[in-house]
């Protein structure tokens, strides 16, 4: 594996994972794959090493302390670190319990935090951590949890922009909108067709709408962005507060 360049990727087998994968790869990081789904990890690792990019893929339960440790420890100093991994659930207001907050929030922000913590120790000066929050942070009906959640790993991206700008790492995220990927497509043709009328482009953005916004705060090429939030959402976050 390149030493001088390597990309950690969460959720990498998921419909943006995928994408943030191959344009990092693309892009001349050696990168590491990580997701708790070893089948279809395997299955992009090899596409894409047949295309000659340079992926490893790592089976990882990033709620694991004890796993996450070891990940970090077996790796040399990341160069950019992407915490794509998240959950998605809807469901009615009244319907929202604590234990689906606890679930919820135990992956999209505290495995992100734990992670982010244990790589960013070793990261070098301008190395870069790109967060993959949600437009949605900024408020939506039929999922709090969710909501609540990715604003808090906002939150959480902004506190580690102050804190790790000592250490010359620069920590961002990304706040995608309606993105072409399975779950988008999951939603009843009613549900999606209101969601897309509320979009000023009346489409869809694709995954690799995602990877391209990641591959601008990772690459070398950066260093005067830091704790900010990039919406990638079709002009969505313009108006409108879902329906």
């Amino acid at each position: 594996m390149n030493m001088t360049a390597v990309a950690l990727v969460t959720g990498a087998a998921g419909g943006m994972g995928q994408a943030i994968v191959r344009r990092l790869a693309q892009d001349g990081f050696a990168v590491v794959a990580v997701d708790v789904g070893e089948a279809a990890l395997g299955a992009l690792a090899e596409r894409l090493t047949h295309e000659g990019l340079e992926v490893e893929p790592r089976v990882v339960d990033l709620t694991s302390e004890a796993q996450v440790d070891a990940l970090i420890d077996g790796l040399p100093p990341l160069s950019a670190l992407v915490n794509s991994a998240g959950l998605f659930d809807e469901r009615k207001f009244f319907d929202v319990g604590q234990d689906d907050f606890r679930r919820m929030m135990e992956l999209n922000l505290i495995a992100a935090a734990t992670l982010t913590q244990r790589a960013a120790a070793r990261m070098a000066p301008g190395a870069k951590i790109v967060n993959i929050a949600s437009r949605a942070y900024l408020g939506a009906r039929h999922h709090a949890h969710y909501v609540a959640s990715k604003a808090a790993l906002v939150g959480y991206t902004r506190a580690s922009a102050m804190e790790l700008a000592e250490k010359g790492i620069l920590v961002n995220a990304i706040a995608p909108g309606l993105i072409d990927t399975p779950m988008l497509r999951a939603l009843t043709p009613e549900r999606l067709a209101a969601q897309l009328a509320l979009q000023p482009t009346g489409h869809a953005g694709t995954p690799e709408d995602i990877a391209h916004a990641v591959s601008f705060l990772a690459g070398p090429q950066m260093g005067f962005i830091t704790g900010q939030v990039l919406f990638v959402d079709g002009g969505k976050s313009l108006g409108g507060s879902g329906s």
